[in-house]
């Protein structure tokens, strides 16, 4: 880590997409949090554990989006205590066999972390939830802004405690809103934010992507938006209130392509990307299976038309440039559609390559987990978990030259504060 950070960062996590009841407090974990502030923080070994090695979290988030965010963190080498109410994340129950608190997604989003259990509601755990504050660089909530307030959970009372102190505030929806006091979670503003009906398409039948995509999305927002504050208060030297709400960070996430037409004022054109669009978008069909293939330049559609034989097409003016092939591009999927229903996948895969045109076969996930385990690639690393046994989970992908990852640890099982 560069010398220029704050010595042994702790961030207080209490965000989620969804606020039940009160949030739970943060007061300990496996090694003493507070330190010396302002303090540079030691060069750690060569490849010992990541980027964030030295930087402390605790985190009180549940459901998908915060853990997801503090797992990100964690297997970037920081230290995140997790803290959870007596019962547990509710996380704990999905997928749980055998009834240990211990489900499949909670294994893969709370890797890395130690856990302790912490009542906010509880006046001690309140006033160690104030000490805590004192060394505390980030203090993160999910708890729609009334309910915070009257638990204490503000900018003004925090900065008197700690004046350098950043506040983050993850929420359905920006305060300032007229739905500011609303719950929310992935379903929804996957439907608010018109994600559902991008993805109902032509049909015009709303419809979710099949996984949390809004809790995931705006939980990589979440840790964007962390480490800037960090990086801007180490600067200045000033802590500040940082706000990110959900609706409107996956509003403006969608955005970016599907405003279409209506980017200009007055519009000129209607909403929506015509390529993504496509009823003819989707996996193609071979005689033995499906291909995924994207033809996308004016050399990837050249050396395409030329493998089918259809050298009429590469000057047509309909397929030429970019916008005319936009414009066309239900004539072209349907085109790549009838040719591939004529060879095998692997024939398939095996002349897009040679041409240098993205493909790729359709795996199922237990495809990805079968070859992982007979042919090793890192995307899964092998975990020995105390109380679940020999676990695979996904390894964070991204490389560093110089501060290389560390497998993270396996994720804790629920116990009491000692």
């Amino acid at each position: 880590m560069p010398r220029s950070f704050a010595a042994r960062l702790c961030i207080c996590v209490v965000f989620d997409s969804y606020t039940v009841g009160v949030a739970p407090c943060c007061a300990g974990a496996d090694a003493p949090l507070a330190t010396a502030r302002r303090t540079q923080v030691p060069d750690t070994p060569e490849g010992n554990t990541g980027p964030l090695a030295g930087v402390r979290i605790v985190d009180l988030t549940s459901y998908f989006m915060g853990p997801y965010a503090t797992a990100l963190l964690a297997q970037l080498g920081a230290s995140v205590t997790k803290v959870e109410p007596p019962e547990g994340d509710i996380s704990r129950g999905i997928l749980d066999p055998d009834g240990r608190r211990m489900g499949q997604v909670f294994l893969n989003l709370n890797r890395g972390k130690s856990s302790v259990v912490l009542n906010l509601k509880s006046p001690a755990d309140f006033r160690l939830f104030e000490e805590l504050t004192a060394t505390t660089d980030v203090v993160i909530h999910n708890i729609r802004q009334d309910s915070a307030e009257r638990l204490g959970i503000s900018y003004e009372r925090l900065r008197r405690v700690n004046p350098s102190v950043i506040l983050c505030s993850l929420q359905g929806f920006a305060s300032d809103g007229p739905l500011a006091s609303r719950p929310a979670l992935d379903d929804t503003i996957q439907a608010a934010s018109g994600m559902a009906s991008i993805q109902g398409g032509s049909s015009g039948e709303p419809a979710y992507i099949r996984s949390p995509i809004a809790d995931k999305t705006v939980g990589v927002f979440a840790v964007v938006a962390v480490l800037a504050a960090i990086i801007e208060r180490d600067r200045s030297g000033l802590g500040q209130s940082v706000e990110v709400p959900m609706l409107e960070t996956m509003t403006s996430f969608n955005l970016v392509e599907q405003q279409g037409g209506l980017v200009y004022d007055p519009p000129r054109g209607p909403s929506g990307y015509a390529r993504t669009a496509s009823p003819f978008r989707r996996p193609f069909r071979t005689t033995d299976g499906h291909i995924s293939v994207l033809v996308y330049t004016n050399r990837h559609w050249a050396d395409f038309f030329r493998l089918i034989d259809r050298d009429d097409l590469v000057e047509d003016e309909r397929f030429r440039t970019i916008g005319a092939r936009t414009e066309n591009i239900d004539e072209l999927y349907r085109l790549i559609g009838s040719e591939f229903l004529n060879r095998s996948s692997q024939d398939w895969l095996e002349r897009l390559q040679k041409a240098d045109i993205p493909c790729a076969p359709v795996a199922t996930i237990d495809d990805i987990v079968a070859s992982e385990r007979t042919t090793p690639s890192g995307l899964l690393e092998r975990v020995d978990h105390p109380t679940e046994g020999t676990l695979l989970q996904p390894a964070l992908p991204i490389r560093f030259s110089r501060t290389a990852l560390a497998p993270a640890a396996p994720a804790p099982n629920l116990r009491a504060v000692p």
